[in-house]
């Protein structure tokens, strides 16, 4: 692609990308990105296919501009899979806050798009594993705090799965309406539910040696966590 054709492009995803944050997938309006930026709207079609091609580049930029598990800092590292986990979990709000526009826009891509679009998004996570996943799963399994009896994509597509779905629903903030059940928490109730949560996953992936110590962290917490599984919340 030519300098001059590839700077071009990388303005229309600039202003798409914060169309999008702004507007939402649906709202969002090609044509509108077009007179912000004084150019014809043939001209993104031209080199983005469609509004779900522009979206999908918007996407891909957004997500690979978050950091990954294995930049947490070395005295985090220090103390293994689950505090780097811990870590992350811990500075959920910081993505809505400081980094709202590529988070919104991911929050989008995985909940805000149809089949189509999501199967794309869905090859791409897979293919280019943004977040390092995979390396951080290696991570705990040389440490041995990783069961070795499953396999290595089954562990990566819990972390992905589970993790993510669970920091959406940590935030106190909610960017769409109706996304989430829950407004806000006490910081207390916050890091309770981030222990509960890694004791859970400490027992599904963790080795026996990594799985007592949450045990005996929550054992506290036992008679909510008891009360909690008869009325289906987790408190």
């Amino acid at each position: 692609m030519r300098p001059r054709s590839e700077a071009k492009r990388g303005r229309i995803v600039e202003a798409a990308t914060r169309h999008f944050a702004e507007h939402g997938y649906n709202a969002a309006r090609v044509g509108d990105i077009a007179i912000a930026l004084g150019i014809a709207k043939g001209s993104i079609f031209q080199h983005f296919g469609s509004k779900d091609g522009l979206f999908f580049e918007v996407y891909k930029r957004a997500v690979r501009s978050f950091a990954k598990y294995l930049d947490a800092p070395a005295e985090v590292r220090a103390g293994g899979f689950f505090e780097v986990l811990r870590y992350w979990l811990s500075r959920t709000e910081h993505l809505v806050h400081e980094d709202w526009i590529p988070y919104r826009i991911s929050l989008l891509g995985n909940y805000g798009t149809d089949l189509v679009l999501k199967r794309e998004i869905n090859r791409f996570l897979i293919a280019e594993d943004p977040y390092g996943t995979v390396s951080f799963v290696r991570f705990g399994l040389e440490r041995g705090e990783l069961r070795n009896d499953l396999d290595l994509e089954m562990i990566v597509s819990i972390i992905d799965w589970m993790v993510e779905r669970f920091q959406d629903a940590l935030l106190t903030a909610e960017l769409d309406p109706g996304l989430f059940r829950r407004q806000g928490e006490l910081a207390e109730k916050k890091e309770a539910r981030i222990q509960q949560f890694l004791a859970v996953l400490q027992r599904a992936i963790g080795t026996p040696s990594t799985a007592t110590p949450a045990r005996s962290r929550g054992r506290e917490n036992h008679t909510e966590i008891f009360k909690s599984a008869k009325t289906g919340k987790l408190v």
